[in-house]
């Protein structure tokens, strides 16, 4: 599977991605430019977590309109895959690629961290081969409050649509979990082709031996298997 890792201006885990796609999931990675027209024939798109065009509006609505947005949509609508991590995330809402959208977090901090989520479907690539347990990923974001009206909410809920949701570490869902104040404990989607998907915390910080943490490397392992079944 050809990935492509899109670098803004202000990104700044590209390079963590680039390196887990290709040197610990062993797949062929295209680093792809904000200004770029052309995809490269990347299978999937992946949009990396940072604080692109310095967050100076609403996270990832300056993104939104990079040239390459233009091809990522576009491939979207192919039933192109298209991963949306933390800034990744708040870029596919506000391109209209996901439902909802991020607000500051209800503390109005930043917030960086272990967070505990428990996989919410088995109908999508990143989560059909996670089990139903809670995993340990990192977050560090100051917008990640997922927000969607009611009648979004019972889309989500219908459609199957909800990636994850905010747990402890026993994979309950007390308040006292949720890091940031996302309605529902909601911690990602994706839209309704489950071509596209969000989410805020980081799996590609969780994929390496060498940082203690494997729980990130079993999403992207469960992606390739799905692809490849």
């Amino acid at each position: 599977m050809k990935f492509g890792v899109v670098t803004f201006p202000g990104s700044n885990c590209d390079e963590d991605m680039v390196h887990v796609l290709g040197t610990i999931m062993g797949q062929p990675v295209e680093r792809l430019w904000h200004k770029d027209h052309d995809l490269r024939g990347v299978d999937m798109v992946v949009l990396p977590g940072g604080f692109s065009y310095g967050d100076y509006l609403r996270s990832g609505a300056i993104a939104r309109f990079s040239p390459i947005m233009q091809e990522v949509v576009a491939h979207a609508k192919r039933g192109g895959y298209v991963f949306g991590v933390c800034n990744g995330f708040q870029v596919l809402c506000e391109a209209g690629l996901v439902p909802g959208a991020l607000l500051h977090n209800e503390g109005q901090k930043f917030v960086c961290r272990n967070v505990f989520v428990r996989p919410q479907t088995r109908r999508t690539l990143l989560t059909a081969g996670l089990k139903d347990v809670a995993h340990c990923f990192p977050i560090a974001h100051g917008e990640g409050r997922y927000h969607a009206d009611e009648d979004t909410l019972k889309m989500l809920d219908d459609g199957d649509q909800v990636l994850f949701r905010y747990c402890d570490k026993d994979g309950r869902m007390p308040d006292s979990s949720n890091p940031n104040g996302s309605v529902e404990s909601i911690a990602g989607v994706c839209n309704e082709a489950r071509n596209v998907f969000g989410m805020m915390p980081h799996p590609e910080r969780a994929a390496d031996e060498r940082l203690g943490n494997t729980d990130g490397k079993a999403l992207f392992a469960s992606m390739l298997q799905a692809v490849m079944a």
